[in-house]
Formats: structure tokens, sequence, C-alpha cells
């Protein structure tokens, strides 16, 4: 069960990223990340748009907010955890720079956040375990 708490969100956009650009929900008559998800009008008269591509995006700031969060855990799945998001980043740069469909900002932004997810959770882990060390008698 631990394991599975390691896998890092992370994988959450890549999978939705994957899905959508392979056509697994349906094929959409152009740019799939130009699709608008939601239309407000605002008070100010100007008509607010949130495409999928910006969705994606908050999704993928959103998980990477939870995953600083899992990033505090002290131990062993911590350890995992830094491994587990590592290799997702891996995956997200290969992809990137292979795979066609992944040539597109939205992925470019999702991988910046697992870079990102990857350099927080080492610096939030050791920032936290120098503080967990105690030097010498005082208290």
């Amino acid at each position: 069960m631990s394991r599975i708490l390691s896998l890092p969100l992370t994988l959450i956009p890549l999978a939705i990223y994957n899905l959508t650009a392979f056509g697994f929900f349906g094929t959409a008559a152009g740019d799939p990340w130009f699709q608008p998800m939601l239309t407000v009008e605002l008070v100010s008269g100007a008509r607010f748009s949130l495409v999928s591509g910006d969705l994606m995006i908050l999704c993928g700031l959103v998980v990477l907010f939870l995953e600083i969060l899992k990033a505090t855990r002290t131990g062993t799945a911590a350890l995992t955890d830094h491994i587990f998001s590592m290799l997702v980043f891996a995956v997200y740069l290969v992809e990137f720079l292979t795979v066609p469909l992944a040539a597109s900002s939205v992925f470019f932004i999702l991988t910046v956040i697992s870079l990102i997810d990857v350099i927080a959770g080492f610096t939030v882990s050791l920032t936290g375990a120098r503080r967990d060390v105690s030097f010498g008698g005082r208290e």
C-alpha cells in the first residue's frame, strides 16, 4: 500500500495528456489543446475562455502542490517517492524529445512541472533532514 502512495501524482497529467493526444477520448477537429472547456462572460463584458491545454496545466500545478506536500514526509517512503518522481520526469523528457504528439507547449510545461517536483522534493527532504539532525548536547 505504501508503494502505491509513493507513486508520483505527476503521472496523472502524463496519462491524461497521452490518452487525449493519442485519441483515446475521441478525436477533435484541430489541436485538442485549444478546445474550449469553459467560457464565461465577465462583469466587464469580456469573455473568458478556458481551453483544454490551460486546464491540463492547471491540473499539473495542483498535482505539483500536492507532491510538495508529500515531500515533507520522512522515512523510506519519501526516498521511494523521490526515485519514482525522477523516473516520471525521465519519461516526460524522453517523450517530449522523441514523440511528435508531445511536441507542444502544454507538454513542455508539464515536463517542467515534473522537473520542479523532482528538485523541490529533494530540496524539501534535505532541509527537513538537516533540521532533524542535532549536534552536541544542547537542547
